[in-house]
């Protein structure tokens, strides 16, 4: 019987170790292995243009109280990108996702990243989560839906890799 259970215990680590290493696959985190082939570009997610709205201005904030933060880069060699377009938008305690004062986009930082501060998000269809967009000629589009574990958290973040269109 004991090592029956070792052999469960056996599995589940493996299997736990296997699902971890899926995940950080999906987060943009690499491997050495990985990063010696260069940094993979991020695929868009499903349900990520949901009420994408094209062209939302550039904005200083959308709001107080929850930042939407993260990095751009370069697939390949992982460069930041500097003055890169990212629209964000998201259900917030202003109103939806369609309320035109929840979309605004930011430009990146000499360090790729990027960062907007905004009403807190609130749940939308059960999820709490942001919608981030790529949408501009010089890279493949990319949209993100980054899901937030708790509706009380107070940021989310989300990380781009891009390719040439």
């Amino acid at each position: 019987m004991e090592s029956s259970t070792f052999s469960r215990r056996a599995f589940l680590g493996s299997a736990g170790l296997g699902v971890a290493a899926l995940v950080a696959g999906r987060s943009g985190l690499i491997s050495s292995v990985q990063a010696s082939n260069g940094l993979p570009p991020t695929e868009s997610m499903r349900g990520g243009s949901n009420n994408y709205s094209p062209g939302a201005p550039l904005v200083d904030n959308l709001g107080s109280g929850f930042l939407v933060h993260g990095t751009v880069r370069h697939a390949g060699a992982g460069d930041p990108l500097a003055n890169v377009r990212i629209q964000i938008w998201a259900a917030t305690a202003r109103g939806g996702e369609r309320e035109p004062s929840n979309h605004g986009s930011v430009l990146t930082a000499a360090d790729g990243s990027f960062q907007l501060e905004m009403s807190q998000i609130v749940p939308n269809f059960g999820q709490p989560h942001a919608h981030l967009a790529y949408d501009d000629a010089d890279f493949k589009t990319v949209f993100l839906r980054p899901v937030m574990s708790s509706p009380q958290d107070t940021s989310v973040q989300a990380h781009f890799v891009l390719v040439e269109a």
